[in-house]
């Protein structure tokens, strides 16, 4: 017996014209969450080895402005490669009829890849820490202390948009999502990712950050996020359905999976290498 599903509209208002979808009312929300979390956590120098925080309160919202445009090009672009390249060779397609714009930038054909998105903010953060001088490992820890907040929103996004939903099930709290063409009863895996993505991940790393002074080890916040996103997401795919236009990998492997399981090896080797490190030893 499965429970109904809310039905959510996509779209959150209209102002004229102009749809706000809750999409990007998801995204807006992470970015603002996240951006409030990281500006506690500079403040706390308890958190911190010698010399404080890597960034300053101007510096912060300098690094958020090119961590937003890596997430969302790095999303796409990942996207286009990991899951639909066909996108890619297409001819380009006119907007508004006149004006023609690359495969790129067809946001309206399929989706973003979480993977494509952590590459575009490795970029994004690499080069504006070697521009300003900072310590690219304690840039990426703060960012990864705060990642789970915008992968709480999306996944709540996905599930008010039907989309990436669950493998057919019967259970208890089972859904029909309106888009599914077979009607079937499903895990709602969008609610599981939410969850353990999200709020269970951003939990185990307050924990780490706050009471085992994690932040005191550059990269080993880094390595606990990869590390975590990647067990829970290689979890959640048993219960997630397979993209349709993706091929078949051995022993029932996902592309979800593949792409994780190189993270989490690197993840759990960030915070090997750091077990005895401060950071003037990992800086060197």
């Amino acid at each position: 017996m499965s429970i109904p599903y809310p039905n959510i509209d996509p779209i959150a208002l209209q102002l004229g014209p102009l749809p706000i979808r809750w999409y990007s009312l998801a995204y807006i929300g992470g970015l603002a969450a996240g951006w409030w979390y990281l500006a506690r956590l500079i403040k706390n120098n308890g958190l911190w080895a010698k010399g404080g925080a890597p960034v300053t309160r101007a510096l912060l919202d300098d690094v958020i402005f090119w961590v937003a445009i890596g997430a969302m090009a790095g999303g796409r672009i990942g996207y286009m490669l990991f899951y639909e390249p066909a996108i890619l060779i297409q001819p380009w397609q006119p907007i508004f009829g006149f004006l023609p714009f690359p495969p790129a930038l067809m946001l309206w054909k399929g989706g973003m890849s979480f993977h494509g998105g952590l590459i575009g903010v490795t970029l994004a953060g690499f080069f504006f820490a070697r521009k300003y001088k900072l310590n690219a490992l304690s840039l990426g820890d703060l960012f990864a202390a705060a990642a789970p907040f915008g992968l709480f929103f999306g996944r709540m996004a996905n599930f008010i948009n039907a989309e990436l939903y669950g493998r057919p099930w019967d259970g208890p709290w089972s859904m029909v999502f309106p888009s599914d063409p077979l009607g079937l009863a499903r895990h709602p895996s969008q609610l599981y990712e939410a969850a353990l993505e999200g709020i269970v991940l951003f939990v185990v790393i307050r924990i780490a950050t706050h009471s085992f002074n994690l932040l005191k080890r550059p990269g080993a916040t880094i390595g606990l996020f990869l590390a975590g996103y990647s067990l829970s997401r290689i979890f959640i795919e048993n219960f997630r359905e397979p993209d349709t236009h993706m091929p078949d990998f051995p022993l029932g492997l996902t592309m979800g999976m593949m792409l994780s399981l190189p993270m989490l090896a690197l993840g759990l080797w960030m915070i090997w290498r750091t077990r005895t490190k401060t950071s003037e030893t990992v800086a060197k």
